[in-house]
Parts: C-alpha cells; structure tokens; sequence
C-alpha cells in the first residue's frame, strides 16, 4: 500500500505537509436575495432560488447565527448571494468572526479601511461582448478601477465557448492592472444560445488554459490536472454527477451510497433557516455543472485515491494548494 512518504520526494513531502494541517471546512452562506445585475446563466436567480425565503434584515440574528456556524466547527465563510456588497454589515458580521470571502461582481467597491485583508472574488464573464450578452454591460471596465492592484483580490474569469482564442488578451488585462485570476466554465443555466458547450470545444479551451498558465504563472492561480478535471467532467476515470458531488448540503443529502464529502457543508440562504441542495442550482443538471470550486473540491476529498501513483498524488496537492491560495489560507 503506497503511503505519502513513499509517493513524494523531500520538496514535495514538505508542500503535503503545508497543506495537511489546514483542516478547511467551508459553508456557502447566501448574503442576500438581491443583485444589481441579471446576468442570463446565473444559477441564483435562474432556478428561483431567490424567491425561495426573504432576508433576514436583523444584523443581530446574522451575528448569533454565526457564531453557531463557528460552534458547529466551519472555518471558511463563503459569501454569494445575490450581491453581497448590497449588505455590508451583514458581511462584516461575517468577517470579525471567520475566515470570510466574499464573491461579488465587482461594481460595488469592498472598503479596505473596513475589511483589509478579505479575500474578494470578482465575477468576469467572458470578453466585453459577452459580458454586454450575458450580464449586460462591460463591468471589468468598472471592477478593475475599483479593485486595481488589490493583493486580496482575484478575477473568477468564467470562460464561454466563444472565448476560445480569446483568452490571453483578458488574461494580460487582468495582469496590468495587478490582480490574480482563476478559471472556470461557464454552466449556461438558461440555455442562452451560443454559449453551451461540446466535446470538441471543451478539448481546445482546456490546451488554451494550459498555456495560460504556462504563460502567466504569476498570474494565473491555476493547475493542469484541474484543466483536465474540469473540462472533461472525469476525475481518475469516474464521471461527475450527483453521486459524486461532494458540495451537496450534509442534512439534505439522503445518497446511498454516500459518497466521500465535504465535512458538515450546508449552503444557506439569506433568512438564515432555509438550506439549498448544493453549491450551485438546485435546478441544474449536475452532469452539466462546470463550477470550479465542486470539481476542485471532488478532486480534495478523494485524497486516498490519488495516491495510487506519485503523478496521481502530485496532481491532488496542486489542486488542494490551488483551492488554500483562492481563499487566502497560503499565500499566493
């Protein structure tokens, strides 16, 4: 039976060690049912799950239930919404208690006298046309002068299929103006044309992520073995799906068999009482799902199968690093 010393040599053997003392255990809390865009594709509002419980406006009930979600052993905050820049005082709750990102569009700006050191995720979707298509403005052109040169924030750039061939330009404009970026694929929940994806497209965006890294390794927080992961919808020969998916809420997830799974996740919506099934859309087809953070996650929580060789191995430690580096818990 192959064991971690005899898989990795001393550089690596240290990398494994790094990342074995974080014991990340992550919840996705929905800060808010309102948004200032509507962007076609958006997994909130097009399974309507916006409509499925109001806000819970009192700042004090967010401040008990997280301290009840800390109780209940979560050290990573993961704020989505909605727009949760709306709702500043529900993040800050969030932030003086936790470990906290907060994922947002970008318009808003996060105040850094008020929250130094939160990592921030900014949507980006696609070029400027298709973020004209699908969100209906160019908004990196507002999120970048906000966020320039931020050492707490990244692009979560969500390629279409028509950004094939187009990728490096965005990349080296996310670059000049000082900022980290992290890839993945876009869904396309609401079937908007042009923008699904097919086999042979899914082929030719992962060989041009691969050589976005190879060529932007400063820049680009990334790993190959993710690339592969991601676009072919297989991780060591299994297909992604419901069975596999390990973001699925712990009290709602009734599989049988259980699959290997986040530790205690449950996503949250904006009252504070109602869970979601998982990470994404309670209406999306799960082998269509190409959300980054489920695959990077169905990659971390099957560690004992990747250490069936030490290439196998080597790949699991990327993606885990990958994942501690998007929410801050090793440096970039």
């Amino acid at each position: 039976m192959n064991t971690v010393s005899s898989l990795l040599d001393n550089e690596w053997l240290e990398r494994y060690k790094r990342i074995s003392r974080l014991n990340i255990r992550s919840s996705i809390y929905d800060v808010t049912n309102n948004c200032n865009l509507r962007c076609k594709g958006c997994f909130f509002f097009s399974s309507d799950e916006h409509k499925k419980s109001p806000d819970e406006p009192d700042v004090r009930k967010w401040e008990e239930f997280i301290d009840r979600e800390k109780a209940r052993g979560v050290n990573l905050a993961i704020l989505i919404g909605g727009e949760p820049t709306l709702y500043l005082d529900r993040v800050e709750a969030f932030y003086r208690r936790l470990p906290t990102y907060c994922a947002t569009n970008g318009i808003i700006k996060v105040p850094r006298d008020r929250f130094p050191d939160m990592m921030v995720g900014i949507s980006l979707w696609g070029d400027e046309e298709d973020e004209k298509t699908l969100r209906g403005r160019d908004v990196f052109s507002i999120s970048s002068t906000n966020y320039a040169g931020d050492p707490y924030t990244y692009y979560l750039y969500t390629i279409t299929p028509k950004q094939i061939g187009k990728t490096e330009r965005i990349i080296r404009k996310i670059a000049d103006v000082g900022l980290k970026v992290h890839m993945q694929l876009l869904s396309n929940d609401e079937g908007v044309d042009g923008f699904s994806w097919n086999k042979e497209d899914l082929a030719a965006i992962r060989d041009e992520m691969d050589e976005m890294l190879d060529k932007f390794p400063e820049t680009v927080i990334s790993s190959k073995y993710y690339h592969e992961v991601i676009t072919t919808g297989k991780m060591l020969g299994r297909p992604f799906g419901w069975m596999e998916c390990p973001s699925v809420t712990k009290p709602l997830d009734r599989r049988k068999p259980q699959p290997r799974r986040l530790i205690e996740f449950i996503r949250w919506a904006a009252d504070l009482k109602t869970m979601h099934r998982c990470c994404t859309s309670e209406t999306r087809d799960c082998s269509t799902c190409k959300d980054g953070a489920a695959h990077m996650s169905w990659v971390m929580v099957n560690k004992r199968d990747h250490m069936r060789s030490t290439r196998d191995f080597q790949n699991w430690i990327e993606v885990y690093e990958m994942f501690a580096k998007l929410y801050k818990f090793i440096p970039w």
